[in-house]
């Protein structure tokens, strides 16, 4: 079995307002509702089979139009199944199936169907999941939302819940809490429709919040597909193996297995699989558009606000002098705030925007410096590398030999195998006399030889790496099989 732990940004900027209200409201429904569905399913359960066995049996019955309509579905939905349930021959499925079956007294027959059907119409007014769950033959408005907020046990919450966390609070945290909170409403609604769609006429109640989570995770995954999830393959109850894996090959492998699910069990399987479908598809455009259409960027300038408001307030009144055009008393009440806080990335993003505005080229390239060092620390991969872009295109002085190196190796896990070399190479020659500009040679060969499959250029760096001055006793050995695997493509290659 395979379990989510963690990702590599499990720190948000603020606290997740919207996802732990919805994590509460599930628990305290599921708290409050559990024990009554599973009192009044089995309750509802023999009623409806009684009068699904009673119908087959004798179609002549007549039945109230609720029941008519139930029976009806089952016979289109079931037909095999329902021609099995006419053979006077079947096998017996309990007590009561053994007593009808001799009677064959018409009137009795009839008050007995009379009897289920009063029974099966107060079961429906009387249960929660008629109410709040989504049944596909019957959609209505309000069970869009609430069937979102049901579950049917304990693994199926804690499952939801636990990857709710997971992609939701770093998603609040990425496009703030109203784009989110709407978000994730009308995800769950739409996961819903598609598994009505596949499911026509079904009587079968829905619930979970399956569907706006599985959009959640596609949202993840169009938002940060190349952020590393750490997962646990568990083998029994003892054993587990633990590895990272990109979102970019997770997530869209999870997906297929769902459509394999979907498409294998139809409309008879206990899960919806095609809500899970409908919901990641679902997030994954909104999630892509939501990125390039500009609302992020508008989110994102309004966290940063708050986030200054109620971080410090230092950050406050600094926001209040920027908002008012004094940015020299912004900058030095940022300044004082750095004294005391000198990793805030809050600070440096504050004095990133107010340096551009001054036009103080010399402090706005250190203070887009410093922040990219900064990201980089806290593990966000993908705003360090903006940062970075930023860095080059203001014509900063070149980073500092260790998170330039990082850098490089986040560009390399992203398959940006090109740019990588290119990082690795002005690395090397920017700090010939730094530990990391070795490392960078050598992985910019590696690069070459098995990625890009290059020789010349590999053997170029290997060489490069063992004629450096820096000590490599502990690499030589690495640099000279390099040099002589290059050699030999080199050698192999065609004319």
């Amino acid at each position: 079995m395979l379990i989510p732990l963690r990702h590599e940004s499990m720190e948000g900027r603020r606290w997740p307002i919207v996802t732990i209200t919805l994590l509460s409201l599930n628990i305290l429904i599921f708290l409050g509702t559990h024990w009554k569905i599973d009192e009044q399913t089995q309750q509802a359960v023999p009623v409806k089979t009684h009068v699904i066995l009673l119908s087959a049996m004798h179609p002549e019955l007549k039945k109230g139009d609720a029941v008519q309509e139930y029976v009806d579905a089952i016979q289109a939905r079931n037909p095999r199944i329902w021609e099995r349930l006419r053979d006077p021959n079947r096998q017996l499925e309990d007590a009561w199936d053994a007593k009808i079956r001799l009677e064959d007294d018409q009137t009795k027959l009839q008050a007995e169907m009379d009897t289920l059907s009063q029974q099966f119409t107060e079961s429906s007014e009387a249960s929660l999941l008629e109410h709040y769950a989504f049944v596909p033959a019957h959609p209505r408005l309000l069970t869009y939302i609430t069937a979102n907020f049901l579950h049917s046990g304990w693994l199926h919450i804690i499952g939801n819940m636990w990857f709710l966390w997971l992609a939701g609070f770093i998603l609040e945290d990425t496009w703030g809490r109203p784009i989110y909170a709407i978000f994730y409403l009308v995800a769950g609604a739409f996961a819903l429709q598609v598994h009505a769609w596949f499911n026509a006429g079904s009587f079968t109640p829905t619930i979970g919040a399956s569907g706006a989570v599985a959009a959640l995770m596609g949202a993840f995954l169009a938002r940060f597909p190349t952020m590393k999830i750490e997962m646990a393959w568990v083998f029994g109850l003892i054993r587990m193996y633990r590895f990272k894996a990109s979102a970019y090959w997770l997530l869209p492998l999870w997906l297929l297995m769902e459509v394999f699910y979907g498409s294998l069990s139809g409309s008879t399987g206990g899960v919806a699989h095609w809500a899970h479908v409908g919901g990641f598809v679902f997030g994954a455009a909104v999630g892509y558009i939501i990125r390039i259409s500009g609302l992020e960027q508008m989110a994102e300038k309004g966290i940063q606000e708050k986030i200054s408001w109620v971080s410090h307030p230092l950050l406050a009144e600094a926001t209040e002098f920027q908002e008012k055009g004094q940015r020299d008393a912004a900058v030095a009440a940022l300044q004082k705030y750095l004294q005391e806080q000198p990793d805030s990335i809050e600070a440096y993003r504050m004095l990133q925007e107010i340096y551009w505005r001054k036009n103080d080229q010399p402090a706005y390239k250190s203070a887009v410096q410093k922040l990219c060092v900064l990201l980089l620390n806290a593990k966000e991969n993908e705003e360090a590398l903006r940062i970075f872009d930023q860095c080059k295109n203001s014509g900063a002085d070149n980073l500092p030999a260790a998170p330039w190196l990082e850098l490089c190796r986040v560009l390399e896990d992203q398959q940006q195998l090109p740019r990588a070399v290119e990082e690795y190479a002005a690395l090397a020659a920017a700090h010939p006399a730094e530990k990391q500009s070795l490392l960078a040679q050598i992985a910019a060969g590696r690069i070459y030889l098995k990625r890009l499959h290059d020789p010349a250029s590999a053997l170029r760096f290997y060489q490069a790496a063992a004629a450096s001055g820096i000590p490599h006793l502990e690499w030589d050995a690495k640099i000279q099989a390099g040099i002589q695997d290059a050699q030999k493509a080199l050698t192999s290659a065609p004319a």
